[in-house]
């Protein structure tokens, strides 16, 4: 039992560094083989005005003069030893670039993440004790319209009416000037954002827990709850909700992906100093080792999650075990 549980673990993580391996070898070579001159990133627009030597000698002395497997081999070397290179744009080690818009992002999309999940929780259950009433189609066809609608623009429009027009909520930004600390200005700046990553997320997941729920209601140790006097509402919440919390959790490690990604969609559209909009200057101004190290984080993130999500899927899901055992031995 021990050699198997053993044999695994290894597989599992063979497969994740395999996986971020070769996430780092595409996006080195897509990086550098997309046309731009990452010398206007380091040097600005004094890039413009060097002379062809000046050129020659800046690329040989940042490395980028050698053929592009050779630029990998010494990135991969300094990338074990832990040393990730020199933003061209900030001039600063990449590592303390991150580490000032980390915390923004954590702020967004953790703060996003709980509210998504709470809410889609208690969502979910209110439509399936209601199942087929007014007020839930109500909620099901607004949730649909709402997960329709582009994040983009309802970024926009509530930029529009709530920044612009009543200047209630600030349109950019984590925290006003020199306020870093302070809690009640990154409140007020997450605000507008959270409420775009939570209306344009949070159905899809309430959608899913309705219907689970709605599947446990049908049971026969349902029906028979029923049957012994117990309130609809205690059997939602001490039965049917237990049952399809292995389910919820699932969820929830998977979909860690998805509100990623669109917490870097509304940072780039409100401005908002984080991992997203890092990424995409980096892009931008081809500042290759910034660029690198936020694909690898991001690259790492996800995969842990959809490995954590198949590692829970396959303790949960009867048939799964059946095939892990089949595979590794009894």
């Amino acid at each position: 039992m021990k050699q198997n549980v053993w044999l695994y673990i290894g597989e599992k993580i063979i497969m994740f560094v395999l996986s971020i391996f070769i996430l780092s070898l595409i996006v080195f070579y897509m990086a550098r083989l997309a046309p731009g001159d990452p010398l206007v990133s380091y040097y600005g627009d004094r890039a413009e005005k060097m002379s062809t030597e000046e050129k020659a000698r800046t690329m040989e002395r940042l490395g980028l003069d050698q053929p592009i497997y050779k630029q990998y081999g010494i990135w991969f070397k300094n990338a074990l030893q832990g040393e990730f290179g020199l933003s061209y744009k900030y001039k600063e080690d990449v590592i303390q670039v991150i580490n000032k818009r980390a915390e923004n992002t954590i702020w967004l999309g953790g703060v996003s993440f709980l509210l998504i999940f709470l809410f889609a929780l208690v969502l979910g259950s209110f439509c399936a004790l209601r199942e087929n009433t007014i007020l839930d189609q109500i909620i099901c066809k607004l949730g649909t319209i709402s997960s329709c609608i582009p994040p983009f623009w309802m970024a926009l429009l509530l930029i529009l009416i709530f920044s612009v027009n009543l200047g209630f909520f600030p349109s950019s930004g984590a925290y006003d000037i020199g306020k870093a600390n302070s809690f009640k200005s990154r409140v007020s700046h997450l605000i507008l954002p959270l409420t775009v990553m939570v209306v344009s997320h949070v159905w899809y997941y309430a959608y899913m827990i309705r219907n689970k729920c709605l599947e446990e209601i049908r049971q026969d140790y349902i029906l028979l709850a029923k049957a012994k006097g117990l309130y609809v509402h205690e059997i939602m919440w001490k039965y049917c909700l237990k049952n399809i919390m292995p389910t919820y959790i699932s969820a929830m490690a998977i979909s860690v992906p998805h509100i990623l990604g669109g917490t870097y969609i509304i940072e780039m559209v409100f401005s908002y100093p984080g991992l997203g909009t890092l990424s995409f200057e980096s892009a931008k101004y081809h500042d290759y080792n910034l660029l690198m190290i936020l694909c690898l984080i991001t690259g790492i993130i996800v995969i842990s999650c959809n490995t954590l999500g198949q590692i829970i899927n396959e303790r949960i899901d009867p048939r799964i075990q059946v095939s892990e055992v089949s595979r590794y031995g009894k």
